[in-house]
């Protein structure tokens, strides 16, 4: 499908989305410390070590005793055993747990060898449940054999795979890790990415406003989705609309970025710079129109070995595109292996009437009432509304066409921001 007016081809997002994680190159590896691992990525499928636990530990305070010694044992009819010795957490067993003996023992301690089972203190009488060593307990429960016992390697076996490679470090993850000795964590390189916003129209966000002036706001909110998909975000000057400057610019900053991003010169106008450079650069222009709104415009290149994406300048545009597209190019790099968004069905909660051309991706805000999920836009659905951004969870994917759609209707959504 082309643009005739324009000269640009128009390809399918999912088009777009294929072109963009073909040209992807795992980042290197590197090896951080474990408690600066969160949030990165396994460059590494981590197995367990050895069995967990790789001792039978007791899952709570009382006395390991042999089950058999317990039948018949009641709040009516207890059962007296001797207490051989008292076995704290850290602690091996010296005694080995014959008939009608108990060791008196913590959660998490070993079992002793003869022990089959434990019975929690409450269920102990009162009055010499602390006499230890020399003295004896009486039982007021009958308990089966493994109760209150972890058994080796019942969490993991040893060699069993725990952490897949590209799983994102969070705080079970870091639990795992440490629990089997790895104080160093292999780990792929954050992608630095620089940011560049174009248009002469831009102010510092400390300058006072001027006459047909706006302070640049899409670098702010790009860093932020660059650190939330795991990048090291590397602010740029504004760029005025000069496609010479820019084209220094963009190749000045290639020596410390793994990729650049841009926001505005993409569209058709006499000042779109991007669009002026698309044309006269010595780099492969893959696409440069895509059938969505927002965004429509949104162009991807490969430029002296290094992907720049070239987003929007209407600040809603931007933030869609770089979800739909700069986040999952991020997460590949990465090794995520579901890099795309994930999609779901949602309840539409607000009638939609804006028909489009292209599908449509409108930022959306869900909910959930007695088991059902609702979602609705959030905000006004302009691509040049910026504070609605804050609303939004989701975007809401409406199909081409004339009519939008109705309250009530089941509609796909993408989960973003993750």
């Amino acid at each position: 499908m082309h643009d005739l007016k324009f000269g640009r081809q128009i390809i399918s997002l999912e088009e777009a989305q294929n072109h963009i994680l073909r040209h992807v190159l795992l980042q290197e590896t590197e090896e951080v410390p474990l408690g600066e691992a969160y949030g990165r990525r396994l460059a590494e499928t981590i197995c367990a070590g050895s069995p967990l636990p790789h001792f039978r530990r007791s899952g709570v305070d009382g006395y390991a005793l042999r089950a058999s010694d317990t039948a018949g044992a009641s709040l009516a009819s207890a059962v007296c055993l001797e207490v051989v010795e008292t076995v704290p957490c850290g602690e091996v067993p010296m005694k080995t747990v014959g008939p009608g003996q108990a060791a008196r023992i913590m959660t998490g301690a070993a079992v002793p060898e003869g022990a089959d089972a434990v019975v929690m203190l409450e269920m102990t009488d009162a009055v010499h449940r602390e006499i230890g060593l020399g003295g004896t307990v009486m039982i007021h429960k009958a308990v089966n054999e493994g109760d209150n016992v972890t058994p080796v390697g019942e969490e993991a076996a040893a060699g069993e795979p725990l952490l897949q490679k590209g799983c994102i470090v969070g705080p079970g993850e870091a639990a795992v890790l440490a629990a089997f000795g790895h104080s160093l964590v292999k780990v792929y390189k954050r992608p630095r990415v620089a940011i560049f916003s174009t248009g002469s129209e831009l102010l510092p966000v400390d300058a006072p406003l001027a006459p047909g002036k706006i302070r640049g706001s899409n670098a702010y909110m790009l860093a932020c989705q660059v650190q939330q998909a795991g990048g090291v975000p590397l602010p740029m000057p504004v760029l005025p609309d000069d496609a010479d400057r820019v084209e220094r610019e963009l190749l000045a900053a290639s020596e410390q970025a793994d990729l650049w991003i841009t926001t505005g010169g993409v569209s058709v106008g006499d000042k779109d710079v991007l669009a002026e450079l698309f044309g006269r650069w010595d780099g492969e222009l893959l696409f440069n129109k895509i059938a969505m709104r927002p965004g429509s415009p949104t162009s991807f290149g490969w430029w002296r070995e290094k992907p720049l994406f070239a987003l929007s300048g209407n600040p809603g545009a931007c933030y869609v595109g770089f979800e739909l597209l700069v986040r999952p190019y991020l997460r590949a790099l990465q090794g995520a292996p579901d890099p795309l968004p994930c999609a779901a069905t949602a309840i539409l909660d607000a009638d939609y009437g804006k028909g489009s051309a292209y599908p449509r991706y409108i930022r959306g805000a869900k909910t959930a009432e007695q088991g059902k999920v609702y979602v609705r836009p959030a905000g006004r659905d302009k691509s040049s509304i910026l504070v609605s951004i804050k609303e939004s969870d989701c975007l809401i994917c409406l199909p081409a066409g004339g009519r939008g759609a109705k309250r009530g209707e089941l509609v796909r959504v993408l989960t973003i921001g993750d």
